[in-house]
């Protein structure tokens, strides 16, 4: 009992030490991060891993007067590859500027994911408040994490590994975008991939790229119970990043020897011996250099330690920041929509619908299923001293799961209006469930209220019971992005707009998913542990009859946090698309040499999480650049 007390005791030392005590939702970054007190004291031990990274990024800034061929703003999925992929070429030179720090060991669990948002290794964004949705988040607003740290969101993020439909891609080109088609794609997914996956559809996959792909070292008694269940419903095994996608499978996660692989790790540490690579670390692009007159982009200015830089690019500046800080940087830069510039009193250079559109997946967390015996990962596993010893010394167990996920089923509902064999929803299987920790770090990621916590979820945190997420993956409803001002250092203000599609194809979507789901629970493979639906009313929702599609429309209303995997803010279309930003080559329309490589150029929510889809755009980036750039003359600004 005091070996357990201790390790229960020293796990929650961590988490109080992690999590920021102070998030200031006052829009304001930089504020956030001076009040938060996160410390990452020496003396706390953090479990052997693979060499630490820190000593690799200590690049000592340029002068005033240096030039760099390409400057990257932004080290994540598109950032990264990217950097590596154009420094290949010893003649050019890169400069890879992020604006937050390395990431510390501990970073690399998979099961403590959800442990680093709210962080200085994230954003921690916040939503606007409306009124159709988020009824229980604290103050009706949404957390909406965004990775704040060499290697960007891949630092926090869940590493579910996902390609997408091929229909994703096949319609993207259709937009008016040629060289997007899956079969275009393709080869750029399997470039990227280092495949260790069982059962996989061999000819689709790959083995020796960068960004390692495999099957997860532990399962839950649950997950298997939940794959068998699917399959006895009809719905076959599949390898979904292969041939097809519709049907179940284990989860596929970006870990390599049960360590999170980041795209830091991926991209960045096996290349740092290039001499022509600088990267520089806690550097804040603030603007992005335009010519108003040959509206050419010839640079940066980026703050360091207080210092202010103004560095030249004699061939391209690239944004890839992310779906929020690149819409971000290009109107505070003056391209963005015109009316809203003027407002803010910022020079236009170029009237774009910059942030304009935003879709974005949620996920429906209210379906909890009670189960008789403890087949799921509950916290005893977790501080279990045997467990802890297992993945310090073997890197496998309970703590190889990626943040409670443990399997995925692609379906398609009687509400789809599809022609084709297309998914219109994801389920995620949780071995777990949010109220695993006792509603110490999940609550909060999932954006849930205290109070709707121990109205719903506190009398059922000592039961065995998982989860089923429901992912909408092509929501009609879409929102927008805004500046607070011109001021770099205000957060953007985020307009996310969930379920307000005229016709309501988003609500009927979800609840035609929870009767397919609930139909899964009824098989026997479930069955057998008599997993049952927990038939608490929401809160809030008592007044609509349980099971009814009123109840479950208000139960959605009430708790479907972002999955944030936010697109199409500098949306890829051609110059006649009047809500494209960039065009097929990701180019910024009107603008010469600068580029989007991101997942805010995506046109259309993706049957995917965004992480693998940008490293792939990022991959077909660099060949795009190489193309146009290895056959000119090198010509330097004087």
């Amino acid at each position: 009992m005091n070996t357990r007390f201790a390790i229960v005791t020293f796990f929650f030392f961590i988490v109080n030490i992690v999590r920021t005590q102070d998030h200031d939702n006052s829009n304001d970054p930089l504020s956030n991060m001076r009040k938060a007190r996160f410390v990452w004291p020496n003396y706390i031990p953090t479990p052997p891993m693979e060499h630490s990274s820190k000593y690799l990024y200590n690049d000592p800034p340029p002068t005033n007067e240096e030039t760099f061929d390409f400057i990257i703003v932004g080290s994540g999925s598109g950032g990264a590859p990217l950097a590596n992929r154009l420094s290949e070429n010893p003649k050019w030179k890169i400069l890879l500027l992020e604006l937050g720090d390395v990431a510390p060991p501990i970073m690399e669990i998979p099961a403590l994911a959800p442990l680093f948002q709210k962080t200085k290794y994230d954003w921690a964004y916040m939503a606007e408040k409306e009124n159709g949705s988020c009824w229980g988040c604290p103050n009706q607003r949404m957390h909406w994490p965004r990775g704040r740290g060499l290697g960007g969101t891949t630092l926090i993020n869940f590493m579910i590994s996902i390609r997408g439909n091929k229909l994703d891609y096949d319609r993207w080109e259709a937009m008016g975008n040629p060289g997007w088609s899956y079969n275009d794609v393709l080869p750029y997914f399997k470039k990227m991939e280092d495949a260790r996956v069982q059962i996989q559809d061999a000819e689709y996959r790959n083995k020796g790229g960068y960004m390692t792909v495999s099957d997860i070292p532990y399962k839950t008694k649950s997950i298997e119970a939940f794959v068998q269940a699917a399959q006895e419903a009809g719905y076959p095994y599949v390898d979904y990043n292969g041939r097809d996608q519709m049907g179940v499978s284990f989860v596929q996660g970006n870990i390599r020897n049960g360590l999170r692989c980041s795209v830091e790790k991926a991209y960045l540490r096996p290349i740092r011996d290039r001499k022509n690579l600088k990267i520089l670390i806690n550097s804040r692009v603030t603007k992005i250099l335009i010519d108003p007159k040959t509206k050419r982009a010839y640079g940066v200015i980026f703050i360091r330690n207080k210092k202010y830089y103004k560095i030249t690019a004699t061939k391209e500046v690239i944004l890839s920041a992310g779906a929020f800080n690149s819409p971000q940087l290009l109107m505070l830069s003056g391209i963005g929509p015109k009316s809203h510039l003027e407002e803010l009193e910022i020079p236009v250079i170029q009237d774009l619908p910059v942030g304009q559109k935003m879709y974005d997946h949620i996920t429906f967390i209210g379906l909890n299923f009670l189960v008789n015996e403890s087949i799921v990962a509950n916290d005893r596993e977790y501080y279990n001293p045997k467990n802890i010893i297992e993945y310090l010394g073997r890197k496998r167990g309970v703590y190889t799961i990626l943040g409670g996920v443990e399997g995925l089923l692609y379906f398609k509902t009687n509400a789809s209006r599809e022609i084709d064999n297309y998914p219109d929803m994801e389920v995620i299987f949780i071995g777990s469930n949010v109220a695993a920790d006792r509603g110490v770090i999940f609550k909060d990621t999932m954006s849930i209220s205290q109070e709707l916590y121990n109205a719903y979820w506190k009398e059922i945190e000592t039961k065995p019971f998982f989860q089923t997420l429901l992912m909408l993956v092509h929501p009609k409803s879409y929102g927008y992005l805004r500046l607070k001002s011109k001021n770099p250092f205000h957060w953007p203000k985020f307009y996310p707009r969930y379920f307000t599609d005229k016709n309501n194809d988003d609500i009927k979507t979800f609840i035609a998913s929870i009767r397919k789901t609930l139909e899964i629970i009824k098989m026997p493979a479930l069955q057998r542990y008599r997993a049952t639906l927990y038939e608490k009313p929401m809160p809030g929702c008592e007044k609509h009859t349980f099971n009814s599609d009123e109840y479950w429309e208000c139960a959605l209303r009430t708790i479907t946090p972002t999955l944030h995997h936010q697109v199409a803010t500098c949306k890829m279309g051609p110059v006649t698309d009047p809500e494209a930003v960039v065009d097929h080559r990701l180019r910024v329309h009107g603008i010469k040499n600068l580029r989007v490589v991101d997942t805010s150029i995506i046109p259309l929510p993706l049957t995917a999480h965004t992480n693998i889809p940008t490293v792939m755009i990022s991959e077909k980036a660099a060949d795009m650049l190489k193309e146009e750039w290895e056959n000119k003359i090198d010509i330097r600004l004087g």
